[in-house]
């Protein structure tokens, strides 16, 4: 069972990790604790709150990112991003926003699609940090796009 949340997205560590005796139906399956050594160092696929017990669909096979992909980090200002508290596994679009003297995008914004794979906050510059998982072939024009720091963050639904 895990002894703190463990969020999707995240790198599951020994120590977020713990055994209980528990009396469960056989239809419910959870991880028994000889799993514990294959669940170290795997990507949680679900949100795991404190307590909870493990599942076997809890943790994401393969590295991050996979072959053709690419992680692209982002850092946003308050005003850069939804008041929504993001999630590892949203979907996301980053928008090319105007920049300050106005002149921006003629039409309709440009974009680029993304899955977040991580958040942190960085409490020294206040900025939220946004790892996001896009195409390889596309990693570059979003990075080119973020350092301008004319975008800004938009989470799409939520269904899957």
């Amino acid at each position: 069972m895990a002894t703190t949340a463990i969020p999707r997205g995240t790198v599951i560590e020994a120590e977020d990790l713990t055994t209980a005796r528990i009396n469960l139906d056989p239809v419910v399956a959870v991880l028994p604790a000889s799993a514990a050594d294959a669940v170290v160092g795997q990507r949680a696929a679900l949100d795991v709150a404190a307590g909870g017990l493990l599942t076997p669909d809890v943790v994401r096979e393969g590295s991050l990112p996979a072959s053709g992909q690419s992680v692209v980090g982002v850092a946003l200002k308050p005003e850069q991003a939804p008041g929504e508290t993001l999630l590892a596994g949203d979907r996301v679009r980053v928008v090319v926003t105007p920049g300050q003297d106005g002149e921006g995008p003629n039409g309709a914004p440009e974009f680029s699609a993304a899955e977040i794979v991580g958040i942190h906050h960085d409490a020294e510059t206040g900025q939220t940090v946004v790892d996001l998982l896009v195409p390889h072939e596309e990693a570059s024009l979003l990075a080119a796009r973020i350092a301008t720091g004319n975008v800004a963050l938009v989470l799409d639904s939520r269904e899957r």
